[in-house]
């Protein structure tokens, strides 16, 4: 795999670029709040393998007084002790949906999810899964790189 960005696709096509980011900052004002979207942000990416999601969603949880050691527990979430009972309803929900189309566990992971989560919140949730997942393949498919300095505020 290439290192070498294939488009600026940040200055290309302005239009879609602030439709995502109008998107992504909606979902992460809602109801379910910043922390948990930018928890539910960093294990999309950590699983589809997108540098540049983790490492943004990872510095913006420690902003906000993450604990690192809980973050970096979110790869093995289901064994590690930091997280709340919504939490990890939201990051099983996460996992499942992000799983579609090539695996559908959303049956196994949605009555845990409506003890945690009134059916607004499910349509938030789902839609930061869509946002995190169409940013993940947008930087993955263009080779976006992780910068060596981050852009001052993220």
């Amino acid at each position: 795999m290439s290192n070498t960005a294939r488009v600026p696709f940040f200055t290309l096509a302005p239009k879609p670029l602030h439709a995502m980011i109008n998107l992504s900052k909606a979902v992460s004002q809602s109801s379910i709040g910043e922390r948990l979207f930018e928890l539910v942000n960093l294990r999309v990416s950590q699983v589809n393998g997108c540098g540049v999601c983790v490492d943004m969603h990872w510095r913006s949880l420690l902003k906000q007084g993450a604990d690192p050691r809980h973050l970096n527990a979110i790869a093995g979430w289901r064994e590690a002790p930091f997280f709340s009972q919504r939490e990890r309803a939201a990051l099983a929900w996460a996992d499942a949906v992000n799983a579609l189309p090539a695996r559908d566990d959303t049956d196994a992971a949605y009555p845990e999810l409506r003890e945690h989560f009134n059916e607004t919140e499910i349509a938030e949730l789902s839609y930061g899964i869509a946002a995190i997942r169409g940013w993940n393949v947008l930087n993955l498919s263009l080779r976006n790189q992780i910068p060596e300095q981050p852009a001052p505020g993220f």
